[in-house]
């Protein structure tokens, strides 16, 4: 299996996609990773690492995306960066999935236009992984389309079970619709008639609330791409203001050396779950091929598990999947 990785994307570019790729080669046997960007900024990279040559290859890609372009321009401005050249890579059969911690607009600009969609797919999405006392549950849609019709809707259950099952484990998922309350006459118009084509589906639990989350009491949680974000940027905040919170606590308090250590143990074990390195990345579900995105930020760790996560992807024949559930 082939998996290709912008080596110019994200905040810690090369670092991170270079020994996220080695540490992920060195997991799985069977891998083998192209890295897509400028030649000689690898190739310095990769300097002083121990790695197989037959299995990490470079692809020259001299262009480099910011995180601050405009996606669509860039898309069609900068046809020999990174993420324009890795997602024709994958257009073109060269490699099963193509990653990156880049700009999540031009990559998904990138796979919509020259991937296209999955047969039965309107509009491609972004699932987030958010943590609950469950384990990692979906949030769908986390941003790639702000309104989102009532037959989209549908489309994105189904998508997100299918992912929810086939990636995450979990059996039988149970698909919930965010709303301002559990009643079927609450929320917009857009909402109740969502509410109203969703009821055809048998895993769909009605309407949820945004502290249902953290419960876990569904295993898919549905929403437009502003609420999506809204959540997910709110969720990657929770872990630092809380650090803030409990230290501020612990001198409120006049805690000890001994328990201060003890409560700030407690708090970082606590806080494991809200890591966006466990996770990795996600894909654009509905695009045809393997396109997924990581974090800004993302560490070595971060990409070794996107990697990985793709290749669960590739192997469970996902689109495929999705493609059969949507008829």
């Amino acid at each position: 299996m082939i998996i290709a990785v912008d080596a110019a994307g994200g905040d810690y570019y090369p670092k991170s996609p270079v020994e996220g790729s080695i540490q992920a080669l060195e997991e799985d046997p069977n891998l083998t990773v192209i890295l897509i960007g400028p030649e000689d900024v690898i190739n310095n990279e990769l300097e002083g690492h121990d790695y197989d040559q037959e299995r990490l290859l470079v692809q020259h890609a001299p262009e480099i995306i910011g995180m601050d372009e405009s996606p669509a321009q860039a898309v069609k401005t900068k046809q020999n960066s990174s993420i324009v050249t890795g997602v024709g890579m994958h257009k073109k059969g060269k490699c099963d999935a193509f990653l990156s911690a880049g700009n999540t607009g031009a990559l998904l600009a990138a796979s919509t236009f020259l991937l296209g969609k999955l047969e039965g797919v309107s509009r491609p999405t972004i699932a987030t992984v958010y943590p609950t006392i469950k384990g990692p549950r979906l949030v769908m849609d986390a941003g790639a389309n702000l309104e989102v019709r009532p037959s989209m809707f549908v489309e994105f259950a189904k998508m997100g079970r299918v992912f929810a099952k086939e990636i995450m484990d979990v059996d039988d998922p149970q698909i919930g619709l965010l709303n301002v309350g559990e009643e079927e006459e609450k929320g917009t118009e857009n909402l109740k008639n969502a509410h109203n084509e969703l009821q055809a589906l048998p895993n769909f639990i009605g309407n949820v609330e945004g502290g249902d989350i953290f419960s876990g009491k569904a295993d898919v949680f549905l929403c437009d791409g502003l609420i999506g974000n809204i959540i997910l940027k709110f969720g990657e905040s929770i872990p630092e203001a809380l650090e803030l919170f409990v230290k501020k606590g612990i001198k409120d308090l006049g805690l000890g050396a001994e328990e201060a250590k003890l409560v700030s143990k407690v708090l970082k074990t606590s806080l494991a779950e809200f890591d966006p390195d466990k996770v990795g990345g996600v894909p654009f579900l509905g695009v045809d091929g393997l396109t997924m995105v990581g974090h800004g930020s993302s560490s070595p760790l971060a990409i070794k598990n996107m990697i990985l996560s793709a290749a669960k992807c590739v192997d469970h024949n996902i689109n495929e999947k999705i493609v059969a559930s949507l008829k």
